[in-house]
């Protein structure tokens, strides 16, 4: 390699033999012949990897690239003692821009181009509900495919449905959204549909009742085998006192055993809607699928507000993010929000800094605003920590505006109607099961969780569910999503108590180990109640005997017997809560083979008759089989436990003895007999005494052993017990 005269060359023997490179227009570059290692300036090629790109940097700052006078191509000398000392250029990393430049934010680009040119008299605003079991979510799938929200493929199954307990039972637990856009083809025009689809059990009313907040018509949805049944009757009066607009739909019509007229028929005796333009579908194959959201356009009305009035949003629901935050889904009634506005909560006076919005389209789908009557997600920056602070029914506005905004009168909270006890099946694993249950917890506001402690099963937690079907999902996520394996304990009802010493002195009790034994002196004179609900159970008329006998037994009270239609029967009962966990449901089932629907309220309290009864082993309780029940129930109950306690019970050297006892009152017995040597076996021929002798000596010991000794019940005895 040459240099240029007058400057002796600092190179090493490695730098000699780079060599000339030609210089391009617009750009000076050099390459060298050594495999690797090249030089550049600014403008490079994307493809270099790293490496090239520090060894390049760091010989453009050694050596410049001189030009001659007879070529225009560039020899490579040692630089001057000064150094540049201006900053890098940004090459290593991909211009910003080209990153916001995918194909994801051209979507959004697109798709809010799209809304923002929809006035706000083509919203729409609707959700599904019905029976559960009747087609919602398969509706659902339909119309995204529908209106291209999604593409129509086979595998389009419970699309809004993200939990893998919604997807493994085929139920729906928690109400998703989706915004989509139609373009009506009988005025070529775009129209903004929200959609909801609602869960379709008792145990998740609430979540039906939150988002009728956010929506101004309902899909009553009718599956044409079954008829009318109890949740759709409880869906509609639910609507009904909202003031929404119902559009009929009948489902499942291409099913062998559909009875559409059947079905038109008992919606317009029983809720007095007008069949004549009900929609008939099936969710399954399509059939009539393209008639609904034309009904809906027509009978469901747009929301109402006012564009430049003061931001008024309401929080309809929330959810947690690891990385979020608290993720607020928010209807908007009034004004606009972006992200930078500072809201204001009116129930809790906090403040927050919008740090984005945008849509479900099924996924988020970030936007720049949302518009009035539009229904999406909000989460700010700094995020909300506690999923405490998201109240749902809450108001937000725009900070400064909170004495000219009216709040929303918000909804009732869920109370939980189910307490269980949980418990590691390890204790080692402690640690790792509270970290799940807190995270679920934080995704579940109506779970009410706090420490509990067992002699028996040690450490653990008091869960509060709103339903025995709401346990039981709880229990399959924990293992699903965190790999958990949990013992839950027989579930429970909380218990009233009111004292008489002094008026208005009263106890509800949720953990049956802390209920009063009856000789407590404070029991003489106090008054237990329990919990009771509003129960309607709709079933064909011959099975109406069986359903009465059943509910007879469960303690209830008859309140109502209607024929809606010739053979369909409405049976209104008042039924204890206690009897609803006992399984009641299952055996409505069996006695109409599968026909019977149920569905309860709230109804308060009753006065009654309460006992704890305990599991005694060795007349040692065991805290954790221990249940408030009524004096009627004692006996059969108490039989039940000793005979199935002693199966999972291990023998031991002594005399285990089981006992079902309600305090000082034993009411039921099973003894478990020892492991016994034979100590007359090296006996033959010897005297009576000896003989006697040897067994009244085994007899002491025996009964020295069972003085000092204690029962080991093994963990899996209690799973086993406490499993159905």
């Amino acid at each position: 390699m040459r240099t240029v005269p007058g400057h002796p060359s600092r190179m090493g023997p490695w730098l000699r033999r780079l060599r000339l490179a030609p210089a391009h227009a617009g750009s000076q570059a050099a390459t060298s012949s050594l495999p690797g290692l090249a030089l550049r300036s600014s403008a490079c090629s994307e493809k270099i990897d790293t490496g090239r790109r520090y060894a390049s940097y760091a010989l453009s700052r050694l050596c410049r690239p001189v030009p001659t006078q007879d070529s225009p191509a560039a020899f490579l000398r040692p630089g001057p003692p000064r150094f540049d000392r201006s900053p890098p250029q940004p090459h290593l990393a991909r211009p910003y821009s080209s990153l916001k430049d995918g194909p994801e934010q051209r979507r959004a680009a697109e798709l809010e181009k799209r809304i923002a040119a929809i006035p706000l008299e083509r919203y729409r605003n609707f959700c599904i509900v019905a029976h559960i079991d009747h087609g919602k979510s398969t509706l659902s799938d339909r119309l995204l495919e529908l209106t291209g929200t999604v593409a129509p493929s086979g595998d389009n199954k419970q699309i809004l449905d993200k939990l893998d307990v919604e997807r493994e039972r085929g139920i729906t637990v928690k109400a998703q959204t989706c915004t989509m856009i139609y373009r009506n083809p009988r005025d070529g025009l775009d129209y903004l549909l929200h959609l909801v689809d609602t869960p379709g059990h008792v145990d998740f009313r609430a979540e039906v009742t939150r988002s009728y907040a956010s929506c101004g018509g309902a899909l009553l949805l009718v599956d044409a085998s079954q008829g009318v049944q109890a949740q759709t009757v409880a869906n509609f009066y639910l609507a009904f006192a909202q003031g929404l607009a119902l559009v009929p739909v009948v489902n499942k019509i291409d099913l062998p055993t559909a009875d559409v007229q059947r079905a038109l028929e008992q919606l317009e005796s029983v809720f007095e809607l007008d069949t004549s333009a009900a929609v008939r579908v099936s969710a399954k194959t399509g059939q009539g699928v393209a008639d609904i959201l034309p009904a809906v356009i027509d009978r469901v009305p747009p929301p109402m507000g006012d564009p430049n009035a003061p931001l008024r949003m309401l929080l309809v629901d929330s959810w947690y993010d690891t990385f979020k935050g608290v993720v607020l889904l928010v209807r908007v009634f009034d004004g606009s929000v972006r992200p930078g506005d500072r809201l204001v909560s009116l129930a809790t006076g906090n403040e927050y800094t919008v740090g984005a919005v945008g849509i479900q389209h099924p996924d988020q789908i970030q936007q720049s605003v949302l518009r009035t009557g539009q229904v999406g997600y909000v989460y700010f920056n700094p995020g909300m920590k506690r999923i405490q602070d998201a109240k749902i029914g809450d108001t937000f506005t725009i900070a400064g505006y909170e004495d000219k905004v009216e709040p929303y009168p918000g909804f009732e909270e869920p109370k939980p109607m189910v307490f269980v006890a949980a418990f590691p099946t390890d204790q080692s694993d402690y640690g790792k099961l509270a970290d799940s249950i807190g995270q679920l917890v934080l995704n579940d506001r109506s779970v009410t969780l706090q420490k509990d402690f067992s002699e028996a099963l040690g450490a653990g937690w008091r869960l509060g569910f709103l339903g025995s079907l709401h346990c039981s999902v709880f229990q399959d996520r924990l293992r699903q999503e965190h790999g958990a394996d949990i013992i839950i304990t027989e579930p429970a009802v909380p218990t009233r108590i009111v004292w008489s010493t002094k008026p208005g002195d009263e106890t509800i009790i949720t953990n049956p180990a802390e209920f009063p034994e009856p000789e407590d002196p404070r029991m003489r004179k106090a008054v237990l109640y329990e919990p009771v609900v509003s129960a309607t159970i709709t079933l064909p008329g011959e099975y109406v005997g069986r359903v009465i006998d059943i509910c007879e037994t469960a303690r209830g009270v008859q309140k109502g017997l209607e024929y809606f239609t010739s053979t369909q029967v409405i049976l209104k009962y008042e039924l204890p809560m206690a009897s609803l966990v006992d399984d009641l449901f299952g055996k409505l089932k069996g006695a109409t083979k599968g026909y019977a629907t149920l569905d309860y309220e709230d109804a308060g309290w009753r006065e009654s008759q309460l006992v704890k009864l305990n599991l005694l082993v060795n007349k040692k309780a065991v805290d954790a089989i221990a249940r408030v029940v009524h004096v009627s129930q004692v006996e059969r109950l108490g039989r039940e436990w000793v005979s199935k306690f002693k199966e999972h019970v291990e023998r031991q050297m002594f005399e285990v003895i089981i006992q079902a006892a309600t305090g000082k009152r034993i009411v039921a017995r099973e003894t478990l007999k020892p492991f016994r040597k034979d100590v007359l076996a090296k006996l033959h021929a010897s005297d009576i005494t000896r003989r006697r002798k040897l067994l009244e000596k085994q007899k002491a010991g025996r009964k020295r052993l069972r003085a000092v000794g204690n029962v080991v019940i093994e963990q899996e005895a209690f799973q086993k017990f406490l499993s159905k």
